[in-house]
């Protein structure tokens, strides 16, 4: 059984603010890990009203100190954003954090677990702290935030159904059996 995406934002005194999304995904781990390291599905996981375009030459290999450049428009403004890959583990986790872009702080840890009979549990652990303050961040940052990270919880639900893999028949999401 695959349980529900959850989706958390909060104040956390030690870091600013926190998200936390989970979802799990009917796919081995080392697949889904494959996903991820390839910085080209970033833009397919991301979504449309961002524009978001990665300015890196591909292909590109991520790994420990790679750096990434990418571009998002954000309420009709053009942000540039640069993070690096400062932790690698193939494939259990990997963080990448915010070198230059729209936050104070950005620091992101993607986990991904053996949840068992071919599941794998995938959670981003977000710590960051916008620019502007506690109003920008409940007006517009959490809200956005809660959008852009549904979005691809969506997304990632359809890509992971859809595409060929030996827990699905046909590739039709109502074609899944419980394993």
């Amino acid at each position: 059984m695959i349980n529900p995406p959850t989706l958390k934002l909060f104040n956390d005194p030690t870091v600013g603010y926190r998200l936390n999304a989970t979802m799990e995904v009917r796919r081995p781990i080392d697949e889904v890990f494959e996903f991820f390291a390839d910085a080209a599905n970033l833009e397919e996981i991301t979504p449309p009203w961002l524009n978001f375009k990665i300015l890196t030459p591909m292909p590109f290999a991520i790994k420990k100190g790679a750096l990434l450049d990418y571009k998002i428009r954000l309420h009709y403004i053009p942000i540039r954003w640069r993070t690096e890959i400062c932790v690698w583990e193939s494939p259990n986790r990997f963080v990448d954090q915010q070198l230059k872009g729209p936050y104070k702080k950005w620091y992101h840890e993607h986990t991904f677990t053996d949840a068992g009979g071919g599941v794998t549990s995938v959670i981003d652990d977000v710590h960051y702290i916008p620019r502007g303050g506690s109003l920008i961040h409940r007006f517009m940052v959490k809200p956005d935030l809660e959008k852009i990270f549904r979005y691809r919880q969506e997304k990632l639900t359809e890509i992971f159904a859809t595409s060929s893999s030996p827990f699905c028949q046909t590739g039709d999401k109502d074609s899944l059996q419980d394993v």
